[in-house]
């Protein structure tokens, strides 16, 4: 005979409510507006005020401010990821899909939001060693196809495409990022031109690998 544990229904957890979603979304791009404007440093009182929302519910969702940049930070990987994998299914041409992905994941500002990774919060947490996992294989498989068909030269990795991305879109010392937005779809373009195959000249160096990227924030931590 089965035990009265094991006929028992399991409890139902309930659901956050839709309200209650809606608000802690809209903390979470409201911090990255902030981030990107003032750096994640903003006060807590500022981007509840920003949000539309009381300082108890911005602290019930994100009790601590490192709970905050973590999620500001997967919500940006998952907007990118999204970016990369929908250039693929939805561009014939490997190149163009590229370009496509480029200039997407430089409106997400991923630039602008990179001094946020070296805080000190943790950068091995599940979630976002799952959602980096994701972004990164979306990516390399853009640059893999680009690759099989002959379109993305072959001396270049993954890794070349996402430190010039950063770069590209971090603003200069000194300047707004308003400003500096007009500059960086011109500069991405010179720079998606010099990967495009024919090559027009010889790359120095070896093509730079996700690995390669991971090594060296290890090693400057």
């Amino acid at each position: 005979m089965s035990s009265t544990a094991d006929t028992a229904p399991a409890r139902r957890v309930p659901r956050p409510r839709a309200d209650a979603l809606r608000n802690r979304e809209r903390i979470v791009a409201t911090a990255r507006e902030m981030f990107v404007e003032f750096g994640p440093q903003v006060p807590y009182d500022e981007v509840a005020r920003r949000a539309g929302v009381g300082n108890a519910t911005l602290y019930r969702n994100f009790p601590e401010r490192d709970d905050l940049v973590r999620e500001v930070v997967l919500s940006l990987m998952a907007r990118v990821t999204e970016l990369a994998e929908r250039a693929t299914e939805e561009e014939d041409d490997s190149f163009a899909a590229l370009r496509r992905f480029t200039h997407g994941a430089a409106d997400e500002r991923i630039g602008a939001l990179c001094p946020m990774l070296d805080g000190a919060f943790d950068k091995n947490h599940p979630d976002l060693t799952a959602e980096r996992d994701r972004l990164e294989e979306a990516v390399q498989d853009l640059v893999d196809r680009a690759q099989r068909a002959g379109r993305l030269r072959a001396d270049v990795g993954v890794g070349d495409l996402m430190v010039a991305l950063s770069q590209l879109t971090r603003p200069l010392p000194g300047s707004a990022c308003g400003s500096f937005d007009r500059f960086v779809h011109r500069h991405l373009q010179l720079f998606l031109d010099g990967l495009e195959a024919p090559a027009r000249s010889e790359l120095p160096g070896r093509a730079a690998t996700l690995e390669d990227l991971r090594r060296d924030s290890c090693s400057s931590s």
